[in-house]
């Protein structure tokens, strides 16, 4: 059972403002003056009250499978509040606001939200346990108290794995819709034994089946409510044998931001968007403040790009099999095709180390700007059989890169933190570029073994000779590490005043 934006709204509006009415008709004194005196303050503490409440999704019971989650939710998200409104009081010298009416309200109305809340939850759960018992095909009479034997229903002719297959499908039918019951069946066999369906966002759930023979495991459960994902992904991955199949769908960021835009009104709707993307996007990136992130919210309700989500399953042994776009959502197929990499230190924050070739064939950690979305690194054997290679040796529509990241591409601010590679004596001012294990194996193996002799460089040929294609590309760094083994210090000085005139003065970028 699913409740609208307005509903929660209005829910949030009236129990507040009724909240703020018994605490003002609490305080000793005249009512009526204290009233009017604070009214300009409680709306400023409404519009707090209601925009906080809506970005923790406190109210949105239908998503909690314990009532204990939404108690949790409601205590944290009112403690922010509060926390919220003494300092903003604080801060702007209003003193002659009353404490007893503040801290009134909010208990108040904690303990309104706590009571309609546990009713609302107590009727939507009861709702879905009957549904699930017509769902199963059990009749609601006093004569079998829910229970029909094998006998009575081969007797009206349907046969006991034909009469569990249907309840599947309708159980698949109630949770999900048409679209996505077609889209699963496309690639997990209903029918079968071997076919897991479950709808959970805890690996526990998974760990803990009892065998391992599944070729096929289904989860209606949005993985933005999981909060260990990687582990939730390796649990699915230790349950299937290679090339067995994984269905799960996710919310992205882009899918997210349509959302809130379209769900609440102008001006409403765009500044909801400014406050879920500090704390569920800029929180969780850094180190002071992912802590408080994941303290508050659980991990659930989480933001992921397509390019995270992906990467991921790359990384915990799954090939993308296939996608699909359905009712805001996107639905995935993943194979599994080995077992988990398990990232010991996966890159997360604004600056990333990247698993680089260096000289000798050696590996060396190499710094960066973030650009790409978290996990994308995984994506390279992905990117290239399903894109392929656009002009310049990139991939083509590459959807790993952020919007943040394509501006400070344009101005070169990525590069910045590779002058720690420069210090260490691992790069060179220009040379070739430093290759992931992926795009290396791409090169000839003459280029492989020339490469390597030599350290990799800040600034490449690339903006001497600007290739445009993956041959173009080696037959360029071909030539100028001929040329290096002939004068390395009068190629690279020649080589570099060319670089930087196309930079300067043609704006030769890399995309």
């Amino acid at each position: 059972m699913k409740i609208n934006w307005f509903p929660r709204f209005l829910t949030d509006f009236l129990l507040v403002t009724l909240a703020y009415i018994m605490a003002v008709w609490l305080k000793p004194g005249p009512s009526y003056h204290y009233l009017y005196k604070y009214l300009n303050s409680f709306l400023v503490f409404l519009g707090i009250w209601v925009v906080i409440s809506a970005l923790f999704g406190k109210q949105r019971l239908e998503n909690h499978e314990k009532i204990s989650i939404f108690i949790r939710q409601v205590l944290f998200s009112n403690i922010v509040i509060f926390s919220l409104v003494s300092g903003l009081m604080f801060l702007i010298r209003q003193d002659y606001y009353s404490r007893f009416i503040v801290i009134g309200t909010v208990a108040i109305a904690t303990a309104a939200e706590l009571l309609v809340g546990s009713v609302w939850y107590a009727f939507v759960h009861a709702q879905l346990r009957h549904e699930n018992g017509q769902m199963n095909g059990y009749p609601r009479n006093g004569n079998n108290n829910g229970n029909m034997t094998t006998a009575k229903r081969q007797a009206r002719g349907k046969p006991l794995s034909q009469y569990r297959t249907q309840a599947r499908q309708n159980a698949l039918l109630l949770e999900t819709s048409k679209p996505v019951f077609d889209y699963i069946f496309q690639y997990a066999p209903i029918d079968s034994p071997k076919t897991l369906i479950v709808s959970t966002s805890s690996r526990f759930n998974i760990e803990m089946l009892a065998q391992n023979g599944f070729n096929a495991i289904v989860n209606l459960e949005r993985i933005n409510d999981v909060r260990y994902l990687n582990k939730f992904f390796e649990a699915v991955n230790e349950k299937l044998p290679v090339g067995g199949i994984y269905v799960d769908y996710v919310e992205t960021k882009d899918q997210r931001k349509n959302r809130i835009l379209n769900k609440y009104p102008p001006v409403v709707n765009w500044l909801y968007y400014m406050a879920d993307f500090m704390v569920k996007r800029v929180f969780p990136k850094f180190a002071p403040t992912k802590g408080i992130y994941f303290f508050l919210t659980r991990g659930q309700n989480r933001v992921l790009s397509k390019a995270e989500t992906y990467g991921r399953l790359c990384s915990c042994g799954f090939h993308i099999e296939d996608e699909r776009f359905i009712n805001g959502y996107l639905y995935f197929v993943a194979r599994k095709v080995k077992e988990p990499l398990y990232p010991v230190d996966p890159s997360y924050g604004p600056i990333v180390a990247l698993d680089r070739i260096g000289k000798e064939g050696k590996p060396i950690r190499v710094y960066k700007m973030r650009t790409m979305h978290p996990f994308a690194e995984y994506l390279q054997e992905y990117m290239y059989n399903s894109s392929g290679l656009d002009k310049g040796g990139k991939f083509k529509d590459d959807f790993r890169i952020s919007t943040l990241g394509k501006i400070l591409r344009i101005f070169w601010l990525d590069e910045v933190p590779m002058l720690v590679n420069f210090i260490r004596g691992e790069m060179k001012l220009f040379g070739v570029r430093p290759l992931s294990r992926q795009y290396f194996e791409l090169y000839t193996p003459e280029l492989q073994q020339k490469r390597i002799r030599y350290k990799p460089g800040m600034i490449p040929p690339y903006y001497v000779d600007m290739p445009k294609t993956l041959e173009e590309i080696i037959a360029s760094e071909m030539k100028y590490l001929n040329a290096y083994e002939k004068n390395p210090f009068f190629t690279d000085f020649r080589y570099f005043w060319k670089a930087m005139y196309n930079i300067v003065v043609k704006r030769a970028r890399s995309r």
